[in-house]
């Protein structure tokens, strides 16, 4: 019979991706000594306080929690310490100095949604539907001094299909990544790890943070580019332009639900062509179909909603 090792461990993460994990490992009945999560954030139009997913989930289950500002500080590290853990499990979380990672004696090892050494950075499952990708997966590897660069234990790959959005993938790795790190544990747990140092290549793609200059639509690029930005960014942070309808100055709006129509034209970029039921984007190769829209200050709505309360003029455009 194999020997197992006592794990003690301690989890860190933050949103609703890393729950899964954490679920799962509760689940599993792995004993998870302490989380690390971020602090509670304002949030709403109230801005009151409010917990991470994570803390909500380890409070359900009264697990202990600890929420640093600051990993260096003293006193975050002589609790992190009392906690005796041996096996220190990371997802979306932040950047651990040294002194944290290197603490417990079977190691820290982190989660990414990609499939490294592809997709080092903030935001994986985006930019993988953004570019167009085909495949994607997630990875577990034990953490180093640089961002996502250490030796890789375990790996899974899954198809992203023409019309996946960044919601859908982003559920999809969330259970193929909690899978495995329960994997990834047992291994640790009977010490049977062995670990492939990542490849070194030339054509790197990276997983830049999204703001709202990399999310903004450019009507002149073409028909699946733009397709493509649009649904790596539905349902968040969205994928956003704006709408010059000859009013006093163009609105910012949001697009959502879209699909797209390969055909020859004469319009200009951006040009709308409106029906009753539908709304097209002239685009470099086709049509861009609007199924939902939010206006400011608005809920989204579905187009035939938009439809019945807002008139497009003959010369309106996205920009």
């Amino acid at each position: 019979m194999t020997h197992k090792r006592d794990l003690r461990i301690v989890f860190m993460g933050t949103p609703d991706f890393a729950v899964a994990t954490l679920k799962a490992l509760i689940d599993n009945n792995y004993n998870v000594v302490g989380v690390i999560t971020a602090p509670d954030r304002p949030a709403g139009r109230g801005q009151k306080l409010r917990a991470s997913a994570v803390k909500a989930f380890a409070l359900e289950h009264q697990l202990n929690i600890l929420q640093p500002t600051n990993l260096k500080a003293e006193h975050f590290l002589e609790e992190l310490k009392a906690l005796n853990a041996n096996l220190q499990i990371i997802v979306a979380f932040r950047m651990l100095p040294k002194v944290v990672w290197q603490m417990p004696a079977y190691g820290t090892f982190n989660l990414h949604a990609s499939l490294l050494p592809q997709y080092r950075g903030a935001a994986p499952i985006h930019w993988a539907i953004i570019n167009g990708e085909t495949k994607t997966g997630v990875t577990t590897f034990f953490i180093d001094e640089k961002i996502d660069t250490g030796a890789i234990i375990q790996s899974e790959e899954t198809e992203i299909s023409p019309t996946t959005t960044v919601g859908e993938l982003h559920d999809d790795l969330m259970a193929i990544g909690s899978n495995l790190v329960i994997k990834t544990v047992e291994r640790i747990e009977t010490d049977s790890v062995t670990t492939t140092i990542q490849p070194q290549t030339d054509d790197l793609k990276t997983a830049y943070k999204l703001n709202r200059e990399n999310c903004k639509i450019d009507w002149s690029q073409p028909i699946d580019t733009i397709y493509n930005k649009i649904r790596g960014l539905n349902p968040f942070p969205a994928a956003w332009c704006y709408l010059d309808n000859n009013e006093d100055k163009p609105l910012s709006v949001k697009l959502y639900g879209v699909e797209k129509c390969i055909e020859n034209h004469n319009y200009a970029n951006g040009h709308i062509i409106t029906t009753k039921e539908e709304l097209k984007v002239a685009c470099q190769g086709g049509y861009i179909h609007i199924l939902e829209i939010q206006l400011p200050g608005k809920r989204k709505m579905e187009m035939k909603s938009l439809r019945n309360g807002f008139r497009f003029s003959e010369s309106s455009k996205l920009l």
